[in-house]
């Protein structure tokens, strides 16, 4: 199985880079994990929120095949611990998926066309954090779901 990340705009702060590539060196023991960015839309003053939405959602959806499994990170999706989030990658390993996509949105969400393609929706919590950020925790979780499978002392409970 493979994971993409698949998001709008890059990872501008160097913090963050770093501190992404440090979990991504970690996580080539258990698995392939790939970041793909789109980039953000230019010219959006005279778009609405729904007409940007639009937009990004056919960026998006290029990105897709349909044999993804595609998990919305959006703040009205199912808060999960660690525990159950490694259990949600074991199941998915266990399926045989061969690619599992995770997608963080624009700022103001995602279009109802993505909400249709996905099959699951995942909150990581019920704070708001900036999109870069939510790369580098979204980074870290894999990394310990992994290593909780694994058996390995990273997680403590």
């Amino acid at each position: 199985m493979k994971i993409t990340l698949l998001s709008l705009g890059k990872t501008e702060e160097r913090y963050l880079m770093e501190g992404i590539d440090l979990y991504l060196k970690r996580l080539k023991h258990y698995i392939k994990l790939e970041f793909l960015e789109i980039p953000e839309l230019k010219n959006t003053k005279g778009l609405s929120q729904d007409q940007q939405k639009t937009k990004e959602a056919e960026l998006i959806m290029k990105k897709l095949n349909s044999t993804d499994y595609v998990v919305l990170l959006d703040e009205r999706g199912s808060e999960l611990s660690s525990l159950q989030f490694a259990d949600l990658l074991n199941k998915r390993m266990l399926a045989s998926t061969q690619n599992l996509v995770f997608i963080i949105g624009g700022p103001y969400g995602f279009d109802a066309s993505v909400y249709q393609r996905a099959n699951e929706k995942l909150s990581l919590s019920k704070l708001t954090f900036s999109h870069q950020m939510v790369r580098l925790f979204f980074v870290e979780q894999v990394y310990r779901a992994f290593t909780i499978l694994k058996g390995e002392p990273y997680h403590h409970e």
